[in-house]
């Protein structure tokens, strides 16, 4: 269960709104911070910490910070305090609490609903906000540089924002992109509490190599419209970042590169075949095959990593197909949304209640789902194939991918990139399955999504170790 639903676990962080309130003469009795845990399907825990305040003029600010998620002050839309009776309304994600305020003061008992599903959730009262930081989360003050920026995508008219890190001693440096993988990411391409561009850009700059990390468009201090952009506009965005590193005194432009991670690994080859300026691009669990060929694959390797039978998971294949069948043949977005709710209905009905209610359906998620499928980054992903992209890549490339990666499985994406590679006679290029690493590159169990909050590690020195030795000799050679 996903408290935030937003891709990849990654979502903006919206201002705190005013929460309708009944009798606020009562809600000094529970102002404060309170902290509960849902303990959901899988056995993982997520903490979810809401903040009541009043404000000088007597009205009521509500928040809510999805810790585990790293989703920081969403804002708690309706807000009723009555008879020791409190009920919270998110619109969202959209969730609801209601609970009561027991007889220490300190306690409010009570249930968290969401997408058809009900959990108990107990709130105690605490006098701060835990400790978020991962273990592996840089601590300033930094033995590096650290600035600001904002440049433009002129073509496209998005503002974006982001952090250069440039190394102390004596440039110009070497530089990389950071790019995120698909959904709404910022900067830190934070998950799930974990900032894994944050440890990334760290260690490189360690390594004397600059790096530019930045906010997808509409989140954070980027403009512009996620929802109706395609990885080719993400491109051109990556393109806009290089354009910026070249204005930079302190950065050489002959070893300028990119790292893609996840869908960020689609946007690197394209934007070295656009760019002569694109001196390296390493490929962190980039994908080889067609979106489309990705998503069964996944879809099956985490439907058994959660215990799924056969026929559930063959079911759900079905369901699969036939939904993208209609999203490639059905141009017509409202023609092809009847027939996405004829389909997901029709599934629903020919399954038992308790299934449905495992389901998180909801009337709600299900029109979620049916935008999600005509989104214009959806028809472009399911159906572009990476393969003669690749094959007109000339620089060196590191393609690299978790043994345990069930989002986008090792075998058969690095087969591909590295066929793809050869046929156009790429001269320089290395392909390395890590072994015991997930798709975020953390040291894994089973690989299984669901196991990404409760692993400290953020990314594996290892995968860190391959990726900065790997650029070091290549900016190394390119110097002399």
């Amino acid at each position: 269960m996903a408290i935030i639903a937003a891709g990849s676990g990654c979502i903006s962080q919206p201002a705190a709104s005013d929460g309708d309130i009944e009798n606020s003469a009562d809600i000094e009795e529970i102002e404060g911070l309170w902290l509960g845990t849902l303990q959901v399907q899988g056995g993982a825990g997520l903490r979810l910490l809401f903040n009541i305040s009043t404000r000088p003029d007597g009205s009521v600010n509500v928040t809510m910070d999805s810790l585990d998620q790293g989703a920081k002050g969403i804002p708690v839309d309706v807000v009723t305090y009555n008879d020791n009776n409190l009920h919270l309304g998110v619109k969202s994600i959209p969730g609801t609490f209601d609970g009561t305020l027991l007889e220490d003061g300190n306690t409010i008992e009570g249930e968290w609903k969401q997408s058809g599903l009900t959990l108990p959730l107990v709130l105690s009262r605490i006098d701060e906000t835990p400790d978020t930081r991962r273990e592996q989360d840089p601590v300033k003050p930094y033995p590096y540089d650290e600035e600001e920026v904002v440049y433009e995508n002129e073509e496209s008219g998005v503002k974006l924002a982001g952090t250069l890190t440039i190394p102390r001693s004596e440039g110009p440096f070497p530089a990389v992109i950071l790019i995120t993988g698909s959904g709404q990411q910022n900067r830190d391409e934070e998950i799930l509490g974990h900032r894994p561009f944050l440890v990334l850009s760290d260690y490189l700059t360690r390594r004397g190599i600059a790096v530019l990390r930045v906010d997808d468009r509409g989140i954070g201090g980027s403009t512009g419209n996620f929802s109706q952009a395609t990885t080719e506009d993400f491109a051109g965005d990556v393109l806009a970042g290089i354009d910026y590193l070249k204005s930079r005194e302190e950065i050489d432009p002959t070893r300028i590169g990119l790292i893609g991670h996840s869908e960020g690994g689609l946007i690197a080859p394209l934007v070295a075949v656009e760019s002569l300026d694109v001196a390296f691009i390493v490929m962190m669990a980039g994908p080889g095959l067609t979106g489309e060929e990705i998503l069964y694959l996944q879809s099956d390797l985490i439907a058994r990593a959660e215990g799924a039978d056969n026929e559930t998971i063959a079911r759900n294949n079905a369901l699969m197909k036939s939904m993208y069948s209609v999203v490639k043949e059905e141009q017509n977005n409202t023609i092809a949304a009847e027939k996405l709710r004829k389909l997901l209905t029709d599934e629903l009905a020919n399954i038992s209640e308790e299934e449905r209610q495992n389901s998180g359906y909801s009337e709600a998620s299900l029109d979620a789902q049916v935008q999600a499928l005509l989104s214009p980054w959806m028809r472009h992903f399911l159906t572009y194939d990476p393969g003669p992209t690749l094959m007109k890549v000339e620089c060196p490339v590191l393609a690299i991918n978790g043994e345990k990666d069930l989002q986008v499985p090792p075998e058969e994406n690095l087969q591909a990139i590295e066929e793809a590679l050869k046929a156009g006679g790429n001269k320089d290029h290395t392909v390395k399955e890590m072994p015991g690493l997930n798709h975020l590159f953390q040291t894994a169990q089973t690989g299984s999504p669901s196991e990404y909050a409760a692993i400290e590690e953020t990314i594996s020195p290892t995968a860190l170790g391959v990726i900065g030795d790997w650029i070091s000799e290549r900016t190394h050679d390119m110097e002399e």
